[in-house]
């Protein structure tokens, strides 16, 4: 996966709370496994319903508890095939924002307050080495968790952490465990 420093560019509004992964892919569209050509099939059943979602805008701003429901990966592959590379809502389900960090899309959390304040905003930036949301001369700061932050500015998904331990691994599967370090106690 890229890096991800910041994200620029201007806002997606999508202003529902408990937007559910069924409503983000819907399941007729998840006979694949592949991460990329979901895109076309983001928000399917609303756009059907007049929904307009405009391409080419990198940051998507939602309501809260987005990404409930379902677990599935699909939710976060459709987002990022869009092109929205950043999602700033007042919360996100777990599992969805686990997958997002997994495939480097920035989930960001901000107070309600500020996330209504952004859905004005035409244009964002979403700094991620600053933890710093900006817009409309405003600059409100986000906590993230430091090693997810760390792995997102580095681009690592999960097999580029595993590989930072390959000589590790090698040996183990060279050598074997150390006696005594596979055993349990009762």
């Amino acid at each position: 996966m890229d890096p991800v420093r910041k994200v620029s560019g201007r806002v997606h509004v999508l202003d529902r709370a408990d937007v559910d992964t069924d409503q983000i892919i819907p399941k007729q569209f998840l006979k694949r496994i592949e991460r990329s050509g979901f895109g076309e099939f983001l928000f399917h059943d609303w756009r059907n319903e007049g929904l307009e979602v405009a391409s080419g805008r990198p940051i998507l701003v939602t309501g809260r508890n987005f990404g409930c429901g379902s677990s599935r990966e699909h939710g976060v592959w459709a987002l990022e095939d869009f092109g929205f590379r950043a999602i700033v809502a007042p919360s996100f389900a777990d599992i969805f924002y686990g997958n997002c960090t997994k495939i480097g899309v920035l989930a960001v959390t901000l107070p309600e307050r500020d996330v209504r304040a952004l859905m004005e905003a035409e244009e964002a930036t979403v700094d991620l080495e600053r933890q710093v949301v900006s817009f409309d001369g405003r600059s409100v700061p986000f906590e993230i968790n430091p090693e997810v932050r760390e792995r997102l500015l580095k681009g690592q998904d999960e097999i580029a952490l595993s590989l930072e331990h390959e000589s590790e691994i090698e040996r183990f599967e060279r050598e074997g465990a150390p006696p005594g370090a596979l055993t349990t106690s009762l």
